[in-house]
């Protein structure tokens, strides 16, 4: 026993060089893709904070209704948004929701593509898997070490370490609603001369379009579950009151912000989620 722990591999080590030569080496990479993912992130806040307040929550009321086709959801989107208001964390919601957008669009921009090519390779799929599985698992803190030497303080490091965390559900999802399309639909298709493309854009993709807006609404759910971690890296948003308020036992001030990350979690959990009768 004492041998087998004198004699450990030097995990960490190897780690560790890997993360100094990616400094060393590939630091233009990560400047340039901070730079992307900031820029995008800047947008969204600008979208969101330089219009005044209520004309905000009349748009995002009337985009719920739009996407639901209900006054009752409507309502309770513009009641939702009015107590954030209230309760004086409208600033630090624009802040949260510009994060989870930006990491939504870049999982789901990454994990459709990747989702289609591992339902049309097995083989892919098998060697992603346990990948998948250790982005899933690993304790967030691990990976945001190195986030932080390549990234520095800010939102881009939160935004990363939320996209680790949450790109799983989209490919999966999407490799799972692609893989169960029934082989008679893809018979006919190919019997009426379509193309593979054509086969994924006409059958597989509409077939699969359930389980891939599950996978978008677990990847909101998912990046708003990370918003206390972002908060340790600098990111700006409703993870920053939460720490003040568990660093100073303030119970008032969690569960109000504890409402504001409930509400805002509803409300784009209904906005996106499919009409169970579109399925």
């Amino acid at each position: 026993m004492e041998w087998l722990e004198d004699n450990k591999l030097p995990i960490g080590k190897w780690a560790k060089a890997a993360v100094d030569w990616l400094t060393a080496n590939a630091a233009w990479f990560f400047d340039g893709l901070s730079f992307l993912l900031d820029g995008a992130i800047s947008a969204l806040l600008w979208l969101l904070q330089t219009p005044p307040p209520l004309l905000v929550v009349v748009a995002a009321t009337a985009l719920a209704y739009a996407a639901r086709r209900s006054v009752g959801f409507a309502l309770f989107t513009l009641g939702g948004l009015l107590l954030i208001i209230n309760q004086g964390y409208w600033e630090e919601t624009t802040e949260t929701l510009a994060l989870v957008l930006a990491a939504t669009m870049v999982c789901m921009g990454v994990g459709v593509p990747v989702g289609i090519a591992t339902a049309r390779r097995p083989w892919l799929f098998a060697a992603l898997r346990p990948v998948l599985d250790l982005m899933q698992t690993i304790p967030t803190f691990v990976y945001l070490i190195p986030a932080l030497i390549l990234f520095g303080l800010g939102m881009v490091p939160g935004l990363i370490a939320t996209v680790i965390f949450a790109l799983p559900a989209p490919i999966r999802l999407t490799h799972l609603g692609i893989t169960a399309t029934p082989k008679p639909l893809l018979e006919a298709g190919e019997a009426f001369g379509a193309s593979k493309w054509q086969l994924l854009w006409k059958v597989e993709l509409p077939y699969a379009m359930p389980q891939i807006m599950a996978g978008l609404t677990q990847t909101i759910m998912l990046s708003l579950s990370m918003v206390v971690i972002a908060a340790l890296v600098g990111a700006d948003g409703l993870g920053v009151p939460t720490l003040r308020a568990l660093n100073t036992v303030n119970i008032a001030k969690g569960f109000e912000v504890g409402v504001a990350i409930v509400l805002i979690a509803i409300i784009l959990d209904r906005m996106f989620r499919r009409n169970e009768g579109a399925q």
